[in-house]
């Protein structure tokens, strides 16, 4: 079978996995999030933090419940990576560096997970499993809330209450993300990923020294890095390394987990609004994006002329045999268009369009499908950019879902588009001109550019995923990508649930016969132009100076 053949044949079987699992998922999380009841479990939770699941939030409480939960959770992490030294379970290793612990703590909480450090050097069985394991949970399920609320918005009409923060952070944790975990990580044990509390031990000899491997809970930390789309692998070469991820079998089953619920909670979505038919217009746009840009990976990474390539058979340089260019294609799309950024391959190795490609994913927003969560609330202020440009072709106030939307509407969501691209850009220009961020690069010329670029545009768009050229422990980008994370993540939530607020204080508005349908496919093309729209006039210039120039000169 050619390769070519079998990555197109991986992507159908992928694709007929996650269309099986979209409707009972998606009525599933509707339920979990629309349920009066609450377990016995869940009820202990409430009484220990103090919380009240029946009292309702305005959208300045939940918010409050957002920001104090997750600072609490920075706090918590980072304390816990600064006394590693004398924890048991720690291997060995020292207590983090203070810019490192930082950096960390607000990469997990923010559902990033960038690491500019070697898992198995660095973090021992505690931090691992107790501290970065647990916000791989945690973070996932606040994006959730976020988005939970967002749709609540839409679906509800004079009023402004959201719901209870605290009783959306439990339930999907505790209903959703766990159960789903569980059952991933048994099947990632089965298909040879690794699952004990092993200490250090040598392997034999290697290039004149010893080798050395430490073992972990590596199936239960993958399972939930991958469905919670926070990426953070526990060993350096992430999802590239047979402890993590051992085959073709377990690497289909790991792009799954990343896709399940990004693309099942636009089924919640429509549930939620009492139209199924919106959740499909949505998906299929997210759907277009993902194929799309799949089809052009996997062509520029096999079809890259040059005698080395062809000698190859595609760019196979930074890629794992036992996935070939095909499923390691299809893996990297999938982590940078969701929030994931993990990697089965070495994306600096990449071509010059193909890291392009991987990097305009993550600019589009991350929205195709995106984050869990944060792929569904990306999409619908997108969504509200989308009617309000036909708004403005056709003379008419624009309107979504019974909801007009007027300037306060359009500020929030205008708002909420800006934040990423502005600490992108500002912070990769304030690196490209001063000396010390630039001792960092590993290339010079275009591709050292994209380095910088990438780090960021993966930071702040809570991706975590790297070229890996560039030297990113050192205490500037330690410092700047971690406020990058906490930025590009908890900013745009204020505006997200302010428009959720605003949305759920109006009455709703009849549909006439100039009303915008937007459950037909005119509208699903529409916004994926929207979209390409305003990454491709945010992003151009940046990427024309990078990725494009690299492409263009190989």
């Amino acid at each position: 079978m050619s390769p070519v053949l079998a990555g197109v044949l991986q992507l159908l079987a992928l694709m007929v996995a996650l269309a099986l699992a979209y409707r009972p998922l998606g009525d599933y999380m509707a339920g979990v999030y629309s349920s009066p009841k609450h377990l016995r479990v869940e009820r202990w939770i409430y009484r220990a933090v103090g919380a009240n699941p029946a009292t309702e939030m305005r959208w300045p409480a939940y918010l409050r419940g957002v920001l104090g939960f997750s600072l609490v959770s920075v706090l918590f992490l980072y304390l816990l990576q600064r006394v590693q030294g004398s924890l048991p379970g720690s291997l060995g290793f020292a207590s983090v560096d203070p810019d490192q612990a930082f950096n960390t703590a607000a990469s997990f909480v923010a559902n990033t997970n960038w690491q500019s450090y070697y898992g198995e050097q660095a973090m021992g069985h505690v931090v691992q499993t107790g501290g970065l394991a647990v916000q791989n949970f945690l973070s996932a399920a606040v994006g959730l809330a976020v988005a939970v609320a967002l749709v609540r918005g839409f679906a509800r009409h004079r009023t402004g209450e959201l719901g209870n923060f605290w009783a959306d952070l439990v339930r999907g944790t505790v209903r959703i993300l766990l159960p789903v975990a569980v059952v991933g990580a048994v099947l990632l044990v089965a298909c040879g990923a690794i699952q004990n509390f092993a200490g250090i031990h040598e392997v034999g000899q290697f290039m004149g020294g010893s080798q050395q491997w430490n073992g972990g809970a590596v199936a239960s930390q993958e399972a939930i890095k991958e469905l919670g789309t926070n990426g953070g692998g526990y060993f350096n070469a992430n999802s590239a390394h047979p402890f993590e991820n051992p085959n073709g079998l377990s690497n289909l089953l790991e792009i799954f987990l990343i896709l399940v619920i990004p693309l099942s909670i636009t089924r919640t979505f429509g549930r939620m609004v009492g139209s199924v038919r919106q959740g499909y217009a949505i998906l299929a746009a997210m759907v277009g994006i993902w194929v799309v840009f799949t089809a052009l990976m996997m062509w520029t990474e096999f079809r890259h002329g040059g005698p080395a390539f062809d000698l190859a058979g595609g760019a196979t340089e930074g890629k794992e045999t036992r996935f070939g260019i095909g499923a390691s294609s299809i893996f990297s799309v999938a982590t940078t268009l969701t929030s994931t950024g993990a990697v089965n391959s070495f994306l600096s190795s990449y071509t010059g369009f193909g890291g392009g490609i991987a990097m305009l994913g993550m600019q589009l927003g991350e929205i195709a499908p995106g984050g869990v969560g944060s792929g569904l609330y990306g999409i619908l202020i997108m969504a509200v950019i989308a009617v309000f440009l036909a708004g403005l072709m056709v003379g008419r106030t624009p309107e979504y879902l019974g909801k007009k939307i007027g300037t306060r509407e359009i500020k929030f969501a205008a708002c909420y588009i800006l934040i990423t691209p502005a600490l992108v850009l500002c912070f990769t220009a304030v690196s490209m001109v001063m000396d010390t961020p630039l001792n960092s690069l590993t290339n010079s010329g275009a591709h050292g550019f994209s380095e910088v670029l990438y780090a960021y545009t993966s930071g702040a768009n809570n991706n975590g995923s790297a070229f890996a050229g560039l030297n990113a422990d050192t205490q500037w980008y330690n410092t700047t990508i971690g406020i990058a994370m906490l930025l590009g993540r908890f900013l745009p939530m204020v505006f997200v649930l302010a428009l959720a607020g605003s949305l759920a204080e109006q009455k709703p508005v009849p549909m006439t016969a100039g009303t915008l349908r937007t459950d037909k496919p005119l509208f699903s093309g529409l916004l994926v132009g929207t979209i390409m729209i305003v990454a491709g006039l945010t992003y151009f210039p940046a990427l024309a100076l990078g990725p494009l120039a690299e492409g263009l000169a190989s």
